[in-house]
């Protein structure tokens, strides 16, 4: 199984973008973040015609998550909580092969002081709860999407600059570490703990696979590791820029961007 995630920011916009995305790199499972997009305008007939079944929740220009599977999910969760609730369209779990995995878009935050800010910060414990009422400890789970954090201080240029940063503050990071803290282990900071660069939860994908992980930009991945076993093969992908806002990568001196994809696998 091949799992990736992308920031989409629109997934009509992008629609061909990912379209061809698929057909060429053939995910089992991906997820999407920031569709903007209301359920009933959701291209859900395109993906279908690539061979995906796809599970979504979205609203009009803001938010939105999508998960697209080439089997049939056992199950698919939207939401925090069961029922009403208007965290559907930043969480959703689909449940694969008897493996939960969690498509987030965690809340950006805005400014430092605001109640969006508080309620970001009240978001990572609400799914450290969602956690552990929904998961199995015992278990593999994948966490993974747009969680808007940068954890550490090589995650972002000129650290010392961004303190004030909602996606940076040190509230911000620990409340994340406290999401972190049910169980989960960073699968960039696990498989490429020897190299110094930053491939931050706030500005480059990583997603883990029992064959692979695959990169894009704006989220992170994590995984349950007792039952894991990973191995890493470093590799390079080119992005191109896909659209005047928010690119998957965000090119850098005009030059098409990289991202590094790592692999793992699951022990059988």
């Amino acid at each position: 199984m091949r799992i990736a995630t992308w920031n989409i920011n629109s997934v009509r916009r992008r629609l061909p973008l990912v379209v061809d995305w698929l057909a060429a790199n053939k995910p089992d499972v991906l997820c999407l973040q920031e569709t903007k997009v209301p359920d009933s305008d959701f291209p859900a007939v395109a993906f279908r015609d690539a061979g995906y079944h796809v599970a979504f929740r979205g609203m009009k220009g803001y938010n939105g998550v999508a998960t697209l599977t080439r089997r049939q999910p056992e199950s698919a969760f939207y939401g925090l909580c069961a029922g009403p609730d208007s965290e559907d369209v930043r969480i959703l779990e689909t449940v694969i092969d008897g493996l939960p995995i969690v498509n987030t878009y965690v809340p950006q935050g805005y400014k430092i002081g605001t109640d969006k800010y508080v309620y970001k910060l009240e978001w990572f414990h609400r799914v450290r709860r969602y956690f552990s009422e929904r998961l199995d400890a015992t278990m593999p789970a994948i966490w993974l999407g747009d969680l808007n954090v940068a954890p550490e201080p090589i995650d972002v240029y000129h650290p010392d600059h961004r303190v004030n940063d909602p996606d940076f503050h040190i509230d911000a990071r620990d409340a994340y570490r406290y999401a972190v803290g049910w169980g989960f282990i960073d699968v960039f900071r696990k498989l490429q703990n020897s190299i110094l660069i930053g491939c931050s939860t706030h500005t480059g994908i990583i997603s883990a696979t029992p064959s692979g992980i695959i990169g894009g930009g704006g989220s992170t991945t994590f995984w349950r590791q007792p039952p894991w076993r990973p191995f890493a093969a470093p590799a390079t992908w080119p992005w191109k820029h896909a659209g005047p806002q928010e690119p998957p990568i965000t090119p850098r001196s005009g030059q098409i961007s990289i991202m590094t994809a790592i692999r793992a696998r699951i022990s059988e």
